[in-house]
Formats: structure tokens, C-alpha cells, sequence
């Protein structure tokens, strides 16, 4: 099995994570995306989140009916800051049979050398690093200082390409807190889902994907 663990807050999950885990799934020919919602990202630890049973709840909202999505909600249960290591490690564990891949944003590659033991989640996960269609090619050199070169270009040539598309969780929030519509930047389930249990009525500073 080759699986794609896509990690983030996803507060709120929008149309452009769905078609990232989409361009993922089909080009790197994966037999299934796991959502994996955070219980605190150790990026954001000063951020009021929508809880995690209501991100994970939207989350599943937003996916119904793709038989290759599921939400794994391995993260939330463990609680505490949710490193990426730690959660490859504990699916490792119980399943060295699968094929791990992690998607991450062109944006991000250069930030993986600073993350919590970046050489782990290169060696048990590869690395889908995503650019916008149109965009110069990823510094994969940035990886450099944490794994082989031979390994390098492994990576590289596992990258993915996916339209431009413009949304942010942090610009969903702003706009529900001053009470303007989200309509088609994240599917109708989910912005249902916010207006009924009253999230995200105070604007976030926080810039996130």
C-alpha cells in the first residue's frame, strides 16, 4: 500500500488542501490519503484553533464519498505537540509493510532541515513536495544538510505539480469573523458545519496554507 499522510492544523480545511491531496494521490499513483489533523502544531502553539474534534469533524465532512480519503486521527489521540517524526515513527511501527509518503508545500521543503528530526521523516516517509503549476523548480538543495544526495534526488523526482489556487485558512477565518461569505473556498459541508457551531468568531494574525 502506498500511503500519503498529509498533516496540518486544517483550521478549516478548504477546496486547496483537497486538490493538493488530489494531485498527490494521482500522480504519485497513492492508494490512499490519510488526513491527519494536529493536536497543537508546534508552529502555532500561540494560535486558538478550532478544537480537534471539530477540525477533525469538518475534515471528514469535506471528504465524504472519496473511498481513497480517510482522517486518521492518530495525532489528537496521542495529544501534546504533534511532530511529524513521531507519527511516521508510530505508523512505521505498526505497519513497516506500507509505502509513506508526506506531502509538503514548495514553501515549506526549505523550512524541513528546522524541523523536528528532519532526517527521520525523510527516511521512513518520501517527501511529495508540491509546487504551483508555473512555478521555478523547488530548491531540493536545502535538503542537503540532512540527507545523501542519492536520496536527493529520490525526492526530486517524486515532486508534484497542482493548479494555482489562491485560499487560506487564515483568510476563512477573517472573513467568518467579520462575518463574510466563504462560499466555494471550502466545500458547503464545512462552511455549514462553521456557522452552525459558531467557530471562528475572533480574526487570527496567524498566515497559514
Amino acid at each position: 500500500m502506498r500511503i500519503g499522510i498529509f498533516g496540518g492544523s486544517f483550521d478549516p480545511v478548504h477546496y486547496g488542501h483537497l486538490l493538493l491531496a488530489e494531485c498527490c494521490r494521482e500522480q504519485a499513483r497513492l492508494d490512499a490519503v490519510w488526513f491527519v489533523p494536529a493536536a497543537v502544531s508546534p508552529l502555532k502553539t500561540g494560535h486558538q484553533s478550532a478544537p480537534a474534534e471539530d477540525r477533525a469533524e469538518m475534515l471528514r465532512l469535506a471528504i465524504a464519498g472519496h473511498e481513497a480519503f480517510s482522517v486518521s486521527t492518530i495525532e489528537i489521540d496521542r495529544g501534546g505537540l504533534s511532530y511529524t517524526a513521531d507519527t511516521l515513527r508510530q505508523l512505521v511501527a505498526e505497519d513497516s509493510d506500507r509505502a509513506l509518503f508526506f506531502p509538503l508545500g514548495a514553501d515549506s521543503l526549505v523550512d524541513l532541515p528546522r524541523w523536528r528530526q528532519p532526517q527521520v521523516i525523510c527516511t521512513l516517509a518520501t517527501p511529495l513536495v508540491v509546487r504551483r503549476a508555473g512555478a521555478p523548480e523547488p530548491d531540493f538543495d536545502a535538503l542537503a544538510t540532512i540527507v545523501p544526495i542519492e536520496r536527493i534526488e529520490q525526492i526530486r523526482a517524486a515532486q508534484i505539480e497542482m493548479p494555482t489556487i489562491e485560499l487560506s485558512s487564515t483568510e476563512i477565518r477573517r472573513r467568518v469573523a467579520q462575518r463574510q461569505s466563504i462560499r466555494y473556498q471550502a466545500p458547503r459541508a464545512v462552511e455549514k458545519y462553521i456557522e452552525t457551531h459558531r467557530l471562528y468568531t475572533a480574526v487570527c494574525e496567524t498566515d497559514e496554507v
